[in-house]
């Protein structure tokens, strides 16, 4: 088998030749203005926002830094500019239940002339209504009904009096009617004289007063009657003139209105109140200076009364409504009433009552993050429950959970129509999908926002637009074509990818501003690649403080490696660590021993409890291929000792399974391997190497240790061909490679890569079984035969000795 070929530079990234732009620098590059990347999530948005059927609400899932967010903003922007406003909204007073405000649609723009025309209405009524009762023919018609009622009480007190007096009978009046007193010879008599009268005459004087009494309390009846009667006159009096002042004010409003019949409807339960309540706008007489009026409620005004309070209004000249709402707490999605506390009293009425973003969003769009709405109480069901029913209830949270009992208000449902756009990651998207039954039927339709995109020319060029509309709206400088390549290698980077690109834009706008940071220091007028390289250099160096503690443990020795010479058993893993967003690669020491036994391979980390799952299947999956590919004709018999050297923190992940196979056979065939050449890649029982993640960290980690103990120009690491393609290394490494201080191998399977650790030709199969004398596969056969021999003879020695044994007994 031949030696597997060292990658040439040209394939170790994506290189972006800066000639597929045609401009000098970004000044002249039309900004972007749709969004890259994301055609899949793009077709869902304009679909969930166009379709007008129930419960196609849209949720937006994706990474931080895709731009959902943004994209949404837009999106939903620009389809609300072409659909039209939606009514304004007011609350106004229940005159009969004031508990209960009443909700009035209006169209947009006419809430807020409702609201002044209301407000010139009562200012009228308290001026007009107390300059009529001022007047001289209010005071006469008053004086005529109160001269009219003092006339006919006298009558009915003169004939009552003559009455009295010829039964005898003196009537005295008070406040409270009248005491007859007997009268002989035209006196009254005192009670003590009463007595002295003889029998007889005391019974006839008191069957008289018994008869003026009864007849007493028929004209006390009949001057009840006569009161109550002119009461209602002058009221009725005070109506009219009232009415007269105002009533066509109301009417001239009913016709304004007349299209809108709850707003006539409420004009005219103003028009029977102020009827029923004339004399709150009457003259009243000023108090006297009380000390206890300070604890005294003021009676409701006219113009509170008949305020409106104007919940929702739109001004713009077009567009329905895009509500962003960053906090949406409870109260911020479905409004409130709120109270206020008045020597210790607390009230409230409805004007208090404000809008929620659902009110505000009425008739267009409201963007949440997802997130958000969860982690508050209640907002997530009171959500749910205005999508499900189309209307919206203002209620007080604390009642709802009985945490507060108090007098509250009521409002009248407001019919709600409004498309939400919640945003959030792919996790809550799952979990909301599969654990609430609502979620599915409201939010039908799922936009999934990419963290790729494909590396083709036309996406290369939307990318410099990006960059583009980044300059020009963060107000940076503009970047040389140069620099706009530098971006878009930078940006495969970030995919693991050479044929992707990076959807995640937040961290592209990051390195176009730290490169401005850059170019301004270094007093240049356009952004190059060498500050996009600065920027990146000087991003990597911010957050690689524990790998350069890790480098500092290999230059101490407290970390043994070896990057010269060669060993048996003893081969140099690669892994990858994160802290953060950064990620390095780390290389590890990985020994095997064998020797004769049955136990196969024993893995010290899974004896340890410090291996992880995919870790110990990996390991297993050693035993499959050993098995398959050496012991067809006679047993497996191996006892293999397999660990990462220096590791304590445990291990997971089965991109080291080829490099303990490595291990494994070097042991077993007793063949040394190149310490110089670190491995990664998973393997099947096949013995087939399988891609696996980080491939550039682990490359540029093992470079690093070996620049720190001298480059010889012998190093360098072995990888899965399938990864060939996800290789973005830094200059440093590219360079070391061009100048031949450094190489990187692509293997498709364990024989090719073994040949490359220890030199020797792995060797092929013959018909019968056997493998070339002197190759890799040919040593570990012979080995795990000579194994096998040794211990049948073990076997037969230990039998030959029972049987000794039992004939001499």
């Amino acid at each position: 088998m031949t030696i597997s070929q060292e990658l040439p530079v040209e394939k170790l990234r994506f290189n972006c030749d800066d000639s597929v732009f045609n401009f000098a620098t970004t000044e002249t590059v039309s900004p972007l203005e749709v969004m890259i990347g994301q055609e899949r999530a793009v077709k869902a948005v304009e679909f969930g926002l166009f379709t007008k059927n129930p419960g196609y609400n849209i949720f937006i899932s994706g990474l931080v830094g895709t731009g959902k967010i943004t994209y949404a903003e837009a999106a939903v922007k620009k389809v609300a500019s072409q659909q039209d406003l939606p009514y304004d909204w007011c609350y106004v007073n229940n005159l009969e239940i004031p508990g209960q405000p009443i909700a009035l649609a209006l169209p947009s723009g006419m809430g807020n002339v409702f609201k002044q025309d209301m407000q010139e209405l009562v200012d009228s009524l308290k001026t007009d209504i107390p300059k009529v009762f001022s007047s001289e023919d209010y005071e006469q018609a008053k004086a005529g009904l109160l001269k009219q009622y003092q006339q006919q009480r006298s009558v009915m007190v003169e004939e009552f009096t003559q009455y009295a007096e010829s039964q005898g009978i003196s009537p005295q009046w008070s406040s409270t009617g009248f005491v007859g007193l007997p009268m002989v010879d035209g006196k009254a008599l005192a009670p003590e004289d009463f007595q002295k009268l003889e029998k007889e005459q005391r019974d006839a004087i008191e069957k008289n007063l018994f008869a003026v009494h009864e007849k007493g309390m028929e004209v006390v009846r009949r001057i009840q009657l006569l009161e109550r009667g002119i009461r209602e006159e002058l009221k009725q009096l005070d109506i009219k003139i009232g009415l007269f002042a105002a009533g066509h004010l109301i009417d001239e409003l009913k016709e304004k209105y007349d299209g809108h019949k709850t707003v006539v409807d409420y004009l005219e339960a103003i028009k029977q109140d102020v009827s029923k309540n004339i004399n709150e706008f009457k003259p009243q007489p000023e108090e006297d200076n009380n000390p206890l009026a300070l604890f005294k409620r003021p009676a409701p005004d006219a113009k509170d009364k008949y305020n409106v309070n104007l919940l929702v209004e739109h001004r713009e000249p077009q567009g329905a409504p895009v509500v962003v709402e960053i906090n949406p707490t409870y109260y911020n999605l479905v409004g409130r009433a709120e109270y206020e506390t008045r020597m210790g009293v607390v009230s409230t009425d409805y004007t208090m009552i404000k809008p929620g973003a659902l009110h505000k969003a009425n008739g267009g769009y409201l963007i949440l993050n997802a997130r958000d709405v969860l982690t508050n109480v209640g907002a997530w069901e009171a959500l749910k429950r205005v999508l499900k029913t189309k209307k919206l209830q203002i209620e007080n949270l604390g009642e709802q959970y009985g945490v507060l009992a108090m007098a509250s208000l009521k409002p009248e449902p407001i019919p709600i129509n409004v498309k939400v756009v919640l945003i959030g990651n792919p996790y809550i998207y799952q979990m909301l999908y599969n654990y609430d039954e609502d979620f599915r039927k409201l939010f039908k339709a799922h936009a999934d926002f990419d963290v790729i995109m494909e590396n083709n020319p036309v996406n290369i060029q939307k990318l410099a637009g990006f960059i583009s509309s980044t300059v020009n709206r963060e107000k940076l400088k503009h970047f040389d074509r140069a620099a706009v390549a530098r971006v878009v290698e930078y940006s495969s980077r970030l995919t693991g990818s050479q044929n992707k690109l990076t959807t995640r834009f937040n961290d592209v706008v990051e390195i176009l501003c730290e490169a401005d940071v850059w170019a301004t220091m270094d007093n240049s007028q356009i952004v190059t690649a060498g500050h996009i390289r600065k920027a990146i250099e000087e991003k990597r160096y911010r957050a690689n403080k524990y790998e350069e503690r890790l480098q500092e443990m290999f230059a101490e020795g407290h970390l043994l490696i070896d990057t010269a010479g060669e060993k048996i058993g003893q081969v140099n893993g690669l892994a990858v660590l994160s802290v953060g967003e950064y990620m390095f690669g780390k290389p590890s020491r990985i020994t095997a021993n064998t020797y004769l036994g049955k136990s196969g391979i024993i893995n010290i980390e899974r004896e340890t409890k410090t291996s992880g799952t995919s870790h110990t299947k990996g390991v297993l999956i050693l035993s499959g291929y050993l098995g398959q590919k050496y012991a067809q004709k006679h047993p497996l018999t191996l006892t293999a000792s397999l660990t990462f050297e220096q590791l304590y923190d445990g291990v997971d992940g089965d991109s080291a399974s080829s490099t303990e196979l490595y291990a494994i056979l070097s042991s077993v065939a007793d063949l040394s391997i190149k310490q110089y050449i670190a491995v990664t890649g998973s393997v099947n029982q096949k013995g087939e190497i399988q891609p696996i993640g980080g491939a550039t960290e682990k490359i540029e980690g093992f470079f690093s240790v070996c620049k720190l103990k001298g480059l010889t120009g012998k190093q360098g690491v072995m990888i899965p061909h399938q990864n060939v393609s996800n290789l973005a290394l830094n200059d440093e490494v590219i360079e070391a490679v061009r100048q031949g201080q450094f190489h990187i191998y692509p293997v498709a399977s364990i024989d090719q890569g073994i040949e490359i650790l220890t030199g020797v030709p792995a060797g092929e199969a013959s018909p019968d079984g056997t493998y070339p004398p002197g190759t890799v596969n040919a040593l570990v056969s012979q080995k795990l035969r000579e194994y096998t021999d040794t211990l049948i003879k073990l076997a037969k020695s230990s039998d030959d000795k029972e049987n000794t044994s039992s004939a001499e007994q």
